[in-house]
């Protein structure tokens, strides 16, 4: 689930800030104090996330790009923007998904996407971590999305579970054996319900071997709690088919 698909948003941005095969999009230009840098698109990135990143031209190159994208008419300044984020997402986004399964990771690139965007109009181009900012926008939006979605509850199809249940008998017109017992249990009215364990105990059959009688009000008798403890629940018996 963690690896870049084809369909992947990411990877499609990937593909697309490059352009249609043969097309040459031209360099960046920053401006590092009086100096004009010009710089292709994976020399950009390289200044930005490579091993030798020079702060003074990571914040002019996050500066003119965020420029680029206010200003931008066709998309191109703003796709090349996001793209620059990307690299910063990664180790966030495979951890989200390592952590919750559920979590697609469509929904997740989608998320960090918008809120790149969104972020592009009122970044500080003059702040001390333009770029760092935008990555933490887009990381902060994944983790709450992630959140979110694992807080959901499954509701039941209502109708299917109500044409399923009315498709069968009804409990107290099912078939009962014609001798025997059932035991319903009531718990308190609390959250945690039952949270003890109901024993019963059979009696030892007497010494000369007769039988009297049912075995019933011995059985009730050793399936009581303590006195002094706390009520956990109610529990009733009565002959399999008896009215309730």
């Amino acid at each position: 689930m963690t690896s870049i698909g084809a369909g992947s948003l990411f990877a499609r941005i990937d593909r697309d800030i490059f352009g249609p095969p043969g097309a040459t999009r031209p360099p960046l230009t920053v401006y590092v104090g009086s100096r004009a840098v010009l710089l292709a698109l994976e020399e950009s990135r390289a200044a930005l996330y490579g091993p030798r990143r020079d702060a003074a031209l990571a914040a002019a190159v996050w500066r003119q790009v965020v420029t680029e994208a206010r200003r931008d008419g066709d998309g191109t300044g703003r796709l090349l923007a996001v793209w620059l984020v990307l690299p910063g997402l990664y180790r966030n986004l495979y951890r989200i998904l390592r952590l919750w399964r559920q979590v697609e990771r469509a929904d997740l690139e989608a998320e960090a996407v918008l809120s790149v965007l969104a972020a592009l109009d009122t970044a500080d181009l003059d702040g001390p971590d333009t770029g760092g900012c935008l990555i933490k926008e887009a990381v902060n939006q994944m983790w709450a999305y992630a959140k979110r979605v694992t807080r959901e509850i499954p509701v039941v199809d209502i109708g299917a579970f109500a044409d399923v249940r009315n498709a069968t008998t009804p409990p107290e017109e099912q078939s009962r054996p014609p001798e025997g017992w059932e035991l319903h249990v009531t718990p308190p009215p609390r959250r945690e319900g039952l949270y003890a364990t109901l024993r019963f105990a059979e009696p030892h059959p007497p010494r000369d071997g007769r039988q009297t009688g049912t075995r019933l009000p011995d059985l009730v008798f050793r399936a009581r709690r303590h006195e002094e403890a706390d009520l956990i629940g109610t529990l009733v018996l009565r002959p399999a088919g008896a009215r309730r």
